[in-house]
């Protein structure tokens, strides 16, 4: 509990000063404290720069095989799934400056997220790698104590701050950027991130998609979600059961270069 304080006060103290330097909205203390000890529970003692997560997949209910999820930092994930169909692949990159995001089909065709689908987590498979962990220009707020599933949860949400945003645009950033966090309430491990998709020619029409983490298991001093699961409009599209992870591997930037 002592070390929990100990990171709660230094994120506390890290977003205030990050909110003055840009005169940005500060986060709620509340949330930034439960979210520090949320990361805590899952990375302990170990700082992750990034994560590599191998195991099987299902797509869309039908369509099996293994997946290997690769991120490196907050900005930069990767997932590939090696289907029967053949190899799909999602990619997330901001080495640019810029939100970049890209699709690979089984059929080799390919094309770049719409930029309203690249404001969201990137890492959206690895919640300590995301929102939770406070990156730059996060506002995080304490929504209150909520039922979910059955079980009692810490509903936090956050979004991106963009200084001097253009007017009279929507949705706004702010808007395309907000995702709902729900912690366990005696862990405050992540039990479900939720946040909006969009049709790539309609930023204007949302398109629920929720990520929920389960059997939640140690390895190499990390604790892991082994059960991901990724819903849009309640559909079950990714599922995925992880086998193995490994962490500060030095994963190369150019893994998540966007074409």
């Amino acid at each position: 509990m002592a070390r929990f304080a100990a990171v709660t006060l230094a994120a506390i103290t890290l977003a205030c000063v990050a909110a003055a330097a840009h005169n940005q909205p500060a986060s709620d203390p509340q949330a930034v404290a439960y979210a520090a000890k949320s990361v805590a529970a899952m990375t302990g003692s170990t700082t992750v720069s990034d994560v590599t997560l191998t195991g099987s997949v299902t797509w869309t209910g039908t369509d099996t095989g293994t997946a290997t999820l690769k991120a490196l930092g907050t900005g930069e994930s990767r997932m590939d799934l090696a289907l029967s169909s053949g190899t799909r692949t999602e990619i997330r990159d901001v080495q640019t400056g810029v939100q970049l995001g890209q699709w690979i089909n089984p059929n080799n065709v390919s094309g770049q997220f719409a930029s309203q689908n690249c404001q969201n987590d990137a890492v959206w498979f690895f919640p300590a790698l995301g929102s939770l962990s406070l990156g730059p220009n996060v506002v995080l707020s304490y929504i209150g104590q909520e039922s979910r599933n059955g079980g009692t949860v810490q509903h936090i949400q956050s979004y991106v701050y963009q200084p001097n945003p253009p007017a009279g645009i929507s949705p706004t950033f702010q808007q395309l950027s907000t995702m709902d966090l729900y912690l366990d309430a005696t862990t405050l491990l992540p039990m479900a991130i939720t946040f909006n998709a969009h049709p790539d020619t309609d930023a204007t029409t949302s398109l629920l998609v929720e990520v929920d983490f389960s059997n939640y298991q140690v390895i190499s001093g990390v604790t892991v979600p082994t059960h991901i699961q990724r819903y849009q409009q309640g559909t079950l599209m990714v599922d995925v059961t992880v086998s193995s992870a490994s962490f500060n591997t030095g994963i190369p930037l150019s893994v998540f270069a966007v074409n």
